[in-house]
């Protein structure tokens, strides 16, 4: 399994694929709220396996845009995580999130927010991330804001 950024509209092409298979089809989020103006000028990492298939992906915001969306100097947002079912429990997941860190460090970031589904905030604390904030709804999906310095 390799983890790359997506670089090209075949690669960026395969990134979308993964989010419409697990956050349309699976978890019923319209597609006009899957994607959005930030695909455009976010950083799109993705996974892939031995034989060439997505396996995940993430998006990293950074700069301008993730000052606007966080309000905090210095941090990156990082979004649309997304792991097909047979991929689950590799640890692939996990290998995004740090992959995306990364970038942020590259980037010169300090800290790293993200919005998570509820059932998920266990994950990201095994990775060093904490809850701020009350639960909200996002696309449907109770979501919890959690942030993680580096």
């Amino acid at each position: 399994m390799a983890i790359t950024v997506a670089a090209t509209e075949a690669e960026l092409e395969l990134a979308r694929r993964v989010r419409l298979e697990v956050f349309v089809q699976e978890q019923g989020v319209p597609a006009e709220l899957e994607y959005d103006e930030l695909d455009a000028t976010s950083v799109h990492l993705l996974a892939v396996g031995e034989d060439g298939a997505p396996l995940g992906t993430a998006r990293l915001i950074s700069g301008a845009e993730a000052l606007e969306l966080t309000g905090v100097e210095g941090r990156v947002l990082l979004g649309r995580l997304a792991v097909v079912r047979a991929a689950r429990g590799t640890g692939l997941g996990a290998e995004l999130v740090r992959a995306i860190e990364q970038a942020g460090r590259e980037r010169g970031a300090r800290e790293c927010e993200l919005h998570a589904q509820v059932q998920a905030l266990g994950f990201y604390e095994r990775l060093g991330y904490a809850a701020e904030g009350p639960v909200y709804d996002d696309a449907g999906i109770a979501h919890r804001t959690m942030v993680k310095a580096f």
